[in-house]
């Protein structure tokens, strides 16, 4: 079966209607503009009978801008329904209770795993849709400007596969699989799905299908070491919090939320990436559970850093109240 009428069947199979790709459309804009290629017309003449110019004013002007709305889409639906799911998850007493009562999800755990089984099909699927969609571009364009994109939606946050909360699903299923409910034999989210040691260096390693493969690196580049209390920045890159604090020029009492636009992750240099950025949970639960002697080292040194910081803070807040 080809991938377009595979994609299709899916999306028209979910109980609730999700934003997807109009793959179907975007492959008729290809086909139009390769139809006007052959014939050697185009919009102004621009077309010759032999090549089409990597920037196509046939399709280029609709092509992009609608595969643009419709991965802003998909990826928003993604990590909104991920950040409930893994609330729910998260939640405990009270606050658990409310949640449920009001109808988010069911409470019980085949729920969860359902719907987070569902939930990383749904991004797998569409990452598949939006690679085949941009390699036929470059297929028919003899270009490169549909892998030009791809790094402009990595950017911009709408690559789905760099989402953190497809980090956090992959923490999810591992912490999931090696907890009590494992004895119950209920379902996975996926297979192949492991934190990976390389020389004492900590990863998230997937492998999907379709040959997708996801690896995510747990080393904090600041300090170097296994990330802890991690963060993951708007562009995707995983910090420790306090690492993360000190790149942005900000206090652990203060948090990220207060740093300024202009501040940068020293990975790619990209600016405002401090103030959504996700507190991956899920990730620090699996990593205490599977370095604890680091984690309670990390524990108490941290908690003498935070202790001395936060004494500063109360420090200059009282000299500035008092007018010293």
């Amino acid at each position: 079966m080809k991938f377009c009428k595979k994609y299709q069947e899916y999306m028209q199979g979910q109980d609730k209607k999700l934003p997807g790709l109009g793959f179907k459309k975007l492959k008729k804009m290809l086909k139009n503009c390769r139809s006007d290629l052959q014939s050697g017309n185009g919009i102004d003449g621009v077309h010759d009978s032999q090549t089409c110019p990597d920037h196509c004013p046939v399709c280029d002007g609709t092509f992009f801008p609608s595969l643009l709305k419709e991965m802003s889409a998909v990826v928003g639906c993604f990590n909104e329904r991920a950040q409930k799911l893994l609330e729910l998850h998260l939640a405990s007493g009270f606050r658990k209770y409310i949640i449920w009562f009001k109808g988010k999800l069911q409470k019980n755990h085949g729920t969860l795993i359902q719907e987070g089984k569902d939930l990383v099909t749904y991004a797998l699927i569409n990452a598949i849709a939006i690679r085949k969609i941009l390699k036929k571009y470059d297929k028919i364009h003899y270009s490169k400007q549909g892998q030009a994109f791809k790094s402009q939606a990595q950017s911009m946050h709408i690559e789905i596969l760099q989402s953190p909360w497809l980090c956090e699903l992959m923490a999810f299923h591992i912490n999931l699989r090696e907890s009590k409910i494992k004895s119950r034999k209920a379902p996975t989210l996926f297979e192949g799905c492991n934190l990976t040691f390389n020389d004492g260096k900590p990863s998230l390693t997937c492998e999907l299908f379709d040959s997708v493969k996801v690896d995510i690196d747990l080393t904090c580049s600041i300090c170097l070491d296994t990330v802890f209390d991690a963060v993951s920045l708007t562009c995707g890159h995983i910090f420790c919090y306090m690492c993360a604090c000190s790149a942005a020029g900000v206090t652990i009492v203060d948090g990220l939320k207060v740093a300024e636009s202009k501040a940068k992750c020293p990975l790619c240099r990209e600016a405002r990436v401090y103030e959504g950025a996700v507190h991956l949970d899920e990730l620090n639960i699996l990593l205490g559970r599977s370095c604890r002697e680091y984690w309670e080292e990390r524990l108490q040194s941290e908690r003498v850093e935070r202790l001395r910081q936060s004494k500063e803070h109360w420090e200059n807040q009282c000299r500035a109240f008092m007018g010293v």
